[in-house]
């Protein structure tokens, strides 16, 4: 490390910088040994909260964090010593930046928040412009009110930034609107700004003041900095120039756009996020021959204090020196480069910046060709599709771009990229490197590696993309099935399913429909298949729905929605069966209590009063025995209701009442290969079958088919029951519990229970206990 502290003739400085040394020699060693430990916890590392959570900021930001500490200490020098050392380095640090980004007789301004530059620029602009300002006051702006122009792609909230520092009311600002038919999007249109600035001057104002870019907050855009600096010369108008493209100006080549910012007013750089350096201050470079104004304005200061802000950047710019500056921003350039060249082989990505080969940043999206579109623009869609069909796809990309953003941020999470949404574009995935390689050490590899991980995520957002509309129509063609549309969600859709008692133009909460679908949710999750299929939204003002999640496959969409509706109907049914329960039971008491009441009484009226006396009436019934009729009761827990038994006695056959609807079942029955999950498309004639096992695959298909068919056949015929002679009409079975202790074999028992329903099947458990 070269500090040129100890070289200063004074022993006080010297032994500041013996104990620099020594400092720093400690850092080495601690970072050694945490190496060596693999990030156990040391003794004399940081306790509390900060423990392990601290990043690896190397030597270099070791640098700058003594600079703040070394800056406390200098500040206990004699004053006269205190202000040659502050000169020194205020001046050293200006020297250097000024000649490093090529900014010629330059001043420059140290300041903690990267607006706060601008702010103190405005306030010269105006002790410029308006010589009575500081004997008058605002009196002189109302006669007058001054315009600061800023770009539609400037940095969200920094006019109303500079109106609450300035005082100035919101009018003050102009927004100048980017480019619609030539040029960047992003660009600022400075056709429209000179008529802007005309008609300001018409109206009595006076424009004071336009901020550019060199390289938009969003995408990295430069401004026509060469023709707007023209304009500004023309009507006397403070030039500011500000963007991450401003750190290219160190390397050897540089576009004539961002070269021209070395001609403006003023800039602002960030030297601490483009070199890697932590609590490393902003800069603001800027021209002007007044001190007095400058002092005034906030930009120059007498206190060491303020001078001492430059020390941590101080000390950071001559331990990298120029070369390790100019490999930094080399090195974020190249692999902003190198992603945007492999970004141009990869189908179905698009690159917003592909004319700005000097920009360090790379803004992409995945897109999906509609049909008829033009593909050199690959966004105009065709004539005959309409509005709203092009505004659902657009939705679609966008909740895809923010799934593929949020992916390689955890797979890649060295490449700091973002997740942007744009008012043109939409939702799109930002690299800029100049802003996060530097401290999270992004490389070339993770460059490879970020691309690869792109196009393993390919095939899952083309095909969800394409079962989407598939998926909406099949849901719409089923009844009990409503599709929503959430363009929040990046999986295949949202389907709600509609109950008997759903009331359809209410949002209140509905507990029962809130209830089926936690147990569709539950039946759904244990097909074990590659979906997954949650249930939301949590804390919207809605009704419960299933989101389906994304497909990396091909899946049999009318399964999928078939599958949804039944379960669901089922679901709904046995919950409709289990809440009427108790209710059908406790009616079925008290009919059943009733009816024996009454059966009692006619048994009183067939045998006649005497039969009743004890003595008479055993000698009655032993002269004439009566023959007692088996009757009995019956009770259908389906239909709720009491019924005879007097057709079991006769015929020896449990006799039936109405049958109920059946349970929905799915009217497609699928045959799967072993091992082949649900909801996949069949692989006969697929190119998925290999040479040797697609013809054994394929007659092992036909035969398992086949086999299901003679089954079913065999089923059907077995089913028919034949009619007992002298027995009524035979009628559809169906389960029935029964108060008697009587019970069927097993023999008997199995062709029902193979016919029966969930809710039967539920019947007769229900008949065993009781």
């Amino acid at each position: 490390m070269d500090v040129s502290l100890d070289k200063i003739a004074d022993p006080a400085l010297a032994e500041m910088g013996k104990n620099l040394k020594e400092a720093m020699k400690m850092l080495e060693d601690s970072q050694r040994r945490t190496e060596e430990e693999n990030g156990r916890k040391l003794s004399g590392d940081i306790p509390g909260p900060l423990q392990g959570r601290v990043q690896n900021i190397g030597e270099q930001g070791h640098i700058a964090l003594l600079g703040h500490s070394l800056g406390a200490y200098i500040s206990t020098l004699d004053k006269e010593r205190l202000r040659k050392l502050t000169t020194r380095i205020l001046s050293d640090t200006t020297l250097w930046l000024c000649r490093i980004f090529r900014y010629e007789n330059g001043c420059a301004y140290f300041h903690e928040d990267e607006r706060e530059g601008l702010a103190k620029i405005c306030r010269l602009a105006i002790h410029s412009r308006y010589e009575d300002f500081v004997v008058d006051g605002f009196n002189v702006l109302y006669n007058k009110k001054p315009v600061i122009y800023l770009s539609a792609a400037a940095r969200p909230g920094l006019g109303q930034y500079l109106c609450n520092q300035l005082g100035l009311p919101f009018p003050c600002l102009s927004r100048v609107p980017c480019n619609t038919m030539f040029g960047s999007q992003h660009q600022m249109d400075v056709a429209l700004l000179e008529k802007l600035i005309k008609d300001d001057i018409e109206r009595g104002k006076l424009p004071l003041l336009l901020v550019a870019n060199a390289g938009t907050a969003a995408v990295g855009h430069t401004d026509k900095i060469g023709r707007l600096k023209e304009l500004c010369e023309q009507y006397g108008i403070w030039l500011h120039v500000e963007g991450v493209n401003l750190a290219t100006l160190a390397l050897g080549y540089v576009s004539s756009s961002v070269l021209a910012a070395t001609k403006c007013d003023s800039m602002t750089l960030t030297p601490g996020p483009w070199l890697g350096l932590p609590a490393v201050p902003a800069v603001t470079l800027y021209k002007h021959d007044d001190p007095a104004l400058t002092l005034v304005a906030g930009l120059t200061s007498n206190k060491p204090a303020d001078k001492l802000r430059a020390l941590p950047l101080w000390l950071s710019l001559q331990y990298l020196g120029l070369d390790g500056i100019v490999e930094r921003i080399k090195h974020a350039c190249q692999l902003s480069q190198r992603l945007q060249e492999s970004l141009k082989k990869v189908n179905h990505i698009k690159i917003l910046v592909e004319d700005e080969l000097s920009s360090p940043v790379v803004v992409f999206r995945f897109f999906q060709e509609l049909p008829g579109s033009d593909p050199v623009l690959k966004t105009v869609p065709a004539p005959n599709m309409a509005p709203s069909t092009v505004g659902r796809e657009g939705h679609s990309c966008d909740a895809l771009n923010r799934w593929l953003g949020e992916q390689l941020k955890q797979l890649v999470p060295v490449s700091g990229l973002t997740v942007m949404d744009l008012e043109a574009e939409g939702v799109c995935v930002r690299f800029s490197p100049l802003m996060t390689a530097a401290v999270l050490g992004t490389r070339g590899e993770d460059v490879d590696q970020l691309v690869a991980c792109i196009e393993s995520r390919l095939p899952i957002l083309t095909c969800t993309l394409q079962l989407r509309e598939e998926f909406k129509q099949e849901v719409t063609r089923t009844a009990g099935l409503l599709h929503v549309d959430d363009p929040n969600w990046p999986g295949i859709g949202v389907v709600r399913y509609e109950h008997a008692n759903d009331d359809k133009n209410s949002l209140k909460l509905d507990p029962e429909g809130e209830k089926i679908h936690a147990g569709l949710l539950k039946k759904l999750n244990e097909l074990e298949s590659d979906l997954t299929f949650k249930m939301g939204p949590e804390y919207k003002s809605m009704k419960s729905c299933i989101y389906i999640g994304m497909a990396s496959d091909d899946i049999d969409i009318p399964e999928l929605v078939e599958t949804i509706a039944v379960t669901a109907r089922e679901i709904e049914e046995n919950s409709r069966l289990l809440e009427n329960m108790t209710e059908v039971v406790r009616k079925g008491i008290q009919e059943a209590q009733v009816q024996l009441q009454k059966a009692n009484e006619e048994r009183l009226l067939e045998e006649g009063v005497l039969r009743q006396i004890p003595v008479v009436g055993s000698v009655l019934n032993w002269f004439s025995p009566v023959q007692p009729s088996q009757k009995g009761r019956t009770f259908n827990l389906t239909a709720g209701s009491l019924e005879s038994t007097e057709h079991t006695y006769v015929y020896k056959v449990q006799d039936t009442g109405v049958t109920p609807p059946q349970t929905p079942s799915g009217t497609r029955t699928k045959l799967r290969f072993p091992g082949q999950k649900p909801f996949k498309k069949s692989l006969r004639g697929s190119d998925a079958l290999s040479e040797t096992s697609s013809v054994s695959h394929i007659e092992d298909l036909e035969k398992m088919e086949h086999l299901s068919s003679g089954q079913e056949q065999e089923a059907l015929e077995a089913n028919s029951p034949e009619q007992h002679p002298g027995a009524p009409a035979p009628q559809e079975a169906e389960q029935t519990g029964t108060f008697q202790n009587r019970a069927q074999g097993p023999e008997d028992d199995r062709p029902q229970m193979r016919n029966q329903g969930p809710e039967l099947r539920f019947a007769q458990l229900v008949n065993s206990h009781l």
